[in-house]
């Protein structure tokens, strides 16, 4: 009795040692994953606020030869530039986060571009990400940077030549093994600096987009009604496609399984008298056609709600996604909280049927799956090594996918180029 008292609180000291083991990697890899994903947002903000530096120069060249005339016959163009800008940096940021709904086109005409309340939000966008955009984009490439080279300075620091500078600020010089230690600790500190600050860093940068680039309260929010209304109507569509999908199914596969099963029931009760082995035979094949006919309405049925979301939620069902596909598939899902059953239901079909592509025309050796839920919206990322040149607009099954996604006011981004990576980005809201 001793014994077993000793090992049971023994097991219990484990399980609690253990408890707070698990919830420090935790915590520790979601930092490295926010972490990594303000960066890549970083960098990508990066390439936008290059181009609004250079636009911004060229708006300042147009506005100092207006005086003079020639700015104001080359006016339209920077503007149809700000607005193709404005418009580029809308999509980055959905396909970070939750939409930018755009307002309606703004003028072109230098005298009403002026007057619009659009334009002056986008020209006071333009100037922040030109300098604040611009500064935080070049730290979230160059972090990273400092950070290898100071972290591993002492590996290599005995071959360089004497008084080479020994940190990334371009101070100091490395002499002797303490020095070299000390740059390394720097190279910590610029860890820690990546690790703590750039997804605030980050938020800043997207932050004066979200707000100056989104329809306004006074403006006319008529694309965005006649964005929804298309929407129902794909939704609708979709529907109406599926109810044709499970009518088909049901007709085409377990209908005829189940006439099978009658007919070959009724002639063997005609032949139990005559002929009893001949009717065991009919019986034999009705059971094996009843059998098929169970299978296909189990198939039907999973084609309909998949039984795996209740029982094991969406991680637990694109695992099983990846385990049954042809072509090795890493699945990596962080979704703290559940979503809604339509919506994990056409996370679960976005991804059956991207796999299925995936095996059947991309040529590939492996695929990732990711899921990520935050901020109310539930971002699918599909990517693959295959031979790439995949049409959006192309397709049977890539059309399905975005007609599911429409029927939930989702979004859909393709990148396929040839020779690939071919990557399907996918936006959703979580719903109740």
């Amino acid at each position: 009795m001793t014994a077993s008292m000793s090992e049971d609180g023994g097991g219990a000291a484990g399980v609690g040692a253990a408890a707070p083991r698990e919830s420090v990697r935790h915590i520790a890899l979601r930092t490295l994953r926010s972490a990594g994903q303000a960066l890549a947002q970083l960098v990508s903000g990066l390439n936008t606020a290059v181009l609004a530096v250079l636009l911004t120069l060229w708006l300042a060249v147009t506005a100092a030869t207006s005086v003079v005339g020639v700015g104001l016959l080359m006016a339209p163009a920077p503007l149809r530039a700000l607005h193709s800008l404005a418009g580029r940096e809308r999509d980055r940021l959905a396909r970070r986060g939750p939409e930018v709904v755009a307002p309606e086109p703004p003028p072109v005409r230098l005298r009403l571009a002026l007057a619009d309340a659009t334009t002056r939000r986008e020209l006071r966008w333009l100037v922040r990400h030109a300098t604040v955009g611009l500064l935080l984009g070049l730290l979230g490439a160059l972090l990273p940077v400092l950070s290898v080279r100071d972290t591993t300075f002492p590996l290599y620091w005995t071959f360089m030549p004497a008084n080479t500078t020994a940190t990334s600020l371009g101070v100091g010089n490395a002499h002797t093994w303490p020095d070299a230690l000390a740059v390394a600790l720097l190279g910590v500190g610029w860890i820690a600096i990546v690790l703590g600050l750039t997804p605030g860093m980050a938020r800043l940068q997207s932050d004066p987009g979200r707000r100056l680039l989104a329809a306004g309260p006074d403006v006319d929010l008529s694309l965005r009604v006649a964005e929804l209304t298309a929407t129902r109507a794909a939704a609708l569509d979709a529907h109406a496609t599926e109810l044709r999908r499970i009518e088909r199914s049901l007709h085409d596969g377990a209908q005829n399984r189940l006439v099978s099963v009658a007919v070959l029931i009724g002639a063997s009760r005609r032949m139990v008298a005559r002929d009893p082995d001949g009717a065991d035979a009919l019986l034999e094949r009705a059971q094996s056609a009843a059998e098929q006919a169970l299978a296909e309405l189990r198939t039907v049925a999973r084609g309909i709600l998949p039984p795996v979301l209740a029982d094991r939620g969406l991680a637990g069902a694109l695992s099983g996604l990846a385990a049954d596909c042809a072509v090795p598939c890493r699945i990596d899902v962080d979704v703290p909280e559940r979503c809604a059953a339509s919506v994990e239901a056409t996370a679960y079909f976005v991804v059956a049927e991207a796999l299925t592509n995936i095996a059947k025309h991309s040529g590939a050796r492996h695929a990732t799956v990711t899921a990520r839920g935050s901020g109310g919206r539930l971002l699918l990322r599909v990517e693959d090594d295959g031979r790439g040149g995949a049409d959006a607009e192309g397709g049977s099954g890539l059309t399905g996918i975005r007609r599911r996604i429409a029927a939930h006011d989702g979004g859909l981004t393709l990148t396929s180029p040839p020779g690939g990576p071919t990557v399907l980005t996918v936006d959703l809201p979580r719903g109740a």
